[in-house]
């Protein structure tokens, strides 16, 4: 459905004003708060985009489990798809939409994986049935049957029936510091507002660009 005049009204007059922003970390912390309050499911999903051995790229959807000015954290099985490509080549990219508030969040850089502490505090948040699960699922590999799968999580369950469950250490997190992070909001007639935080290193200070949509 094409958007009412004041509907674009409206996106117009909310896209000007993060123009003026310095502070990468401080602006996103506000758009996922705001993500937060409009986004029906998930507002922290992100698509994370890695790239094989050949160099051709792989994408899918993860959970932002965390940032602060040291970057993005999300968690995963290190020997899935996602898990050996970062392994091998430790850089990515992700991107936020945020449908409901015309909004999107783009961000590159190197990957290094978390400590132990940081992995275990997190895993032991987890739910039960999702500290089973990381036992389970052999992700990424071929899968026989649906059966094969509920064999393995009744016998890891059975397993870790009394007590904590520990963190299998094929399991961790990885942190992207970015390189460049851009922020994006929608304008009418397709005159996008584009805000770009870009620095050389991940220990040199951004400077900042608007670019043309």
């Amino acid at each position: 459905m094409a958007d009412t005049p004041s509907e674009k009204k409206e996106t117009s007059e909310q896209g000007a004003d993060f123009l003026a922003a310095s502070a990468p970390f401080t602006l996103f912390g506000t758009w996922l708060k705001e993500a937060e309050a409009s986004e029906l499911n998930d507002p922290n999903a992100m698509s994370l985009a890695t790239v094989d051995v050949s160099g051709l790229p792989n994408v899918r959807m993860v959970l932002l489990k965390g940032f602060s000015p040291e970057g993005f954290v999300f968690y995963t099985n290190k020997e899935s798809a996602k898990g050996r490509e970062i392994i091998a080549n430790p850089q990515a990219a992700l991107c936020f939409h945020w449908k409901s508030l015309r909004r999107q969040v783009r961000v590159r850089g190197p990957l290094t994986e978390v400590s132990s502490a940081e992995a275990d505090d997190y895993y032991n948040s987890r739910p039960r049935g999702s500290q089973v699960g990381a036992w389970a699922s052999q992700q990424s590999r071929e899968l026989e049957s649906r059966f094969a799968l509920e064999k393995r999580v009744a016998k890891f369950g059975t397993k870790f029936a009394v007590g904590e469950i520990p963190r299998p250490d094929y399991w961790s997190g990885f942190c992207l510091t970015p390189l460049e992070i851009e922020f994006w909001h929608d304008r009418p007639f397709r005159l996008h507002d584009r805000l770009q935080f870009k620095r050389s290193a991940v220990d040199a200070p951004f400077t900042t660009a608007q670019l043309y949509p």
